[in-house]
């Protein structure tokens, strides 16, 4: 199953993250990084998870939280689930940035470690 998947910078008053937002029955599955999606592609960063947004955001850029903060989209495009599991998530990416296959591993809730793990097939 081909799903969508977003990244966007999300500025506020206190610095920059990155969220990265999967698709997942009907929500944005969402983590916040530490790291562009550019670093993403060779080290492996700190992911919180955080709460579900809604797919709107797929799409979204502008202001957000009553206009504290601003997000901008940094990459988009699909993704494959393979091998889910309880602690543990390998994406195959297919964004404008993020290409190839990801984990997502989890430590403990709500830190969570993302990384690459291979070239896109």
């Amino acid at each position: 199953m081909v799903l969508r998947f977003v990244v966007q910078e999300h500025t506020t008053p206190e610095g920059v993250h990155w969220d990265l937002m999967l698709e997942q029955d009907g929500v944005l599955a969402t983590f916040r990084l530490e790291h562009e999606p550019a670093y993403c592609l060779t080290h492996e960063v700190r992911a919180e998870k955080i709460f579900d947004h809604p797919t709107r955001f797929l799409a979204y850029e502008g202001p957000v939280q009553k206009g504290t903060g601003k997000v901008r989209i940094a990459d988009s495009g699909v993704y494959r689930p393979c091998d889910p599991r309880e602690d543990s998530l390998t994406l195959e990416l297919n964004g404008s940035v993020l290409k190839g296959r990801f984990a997502l591993i989890r430590l403990n809730d709500p830190e969570w470690r993302f990384r690459p793990t291979g070239i896109w097939p």
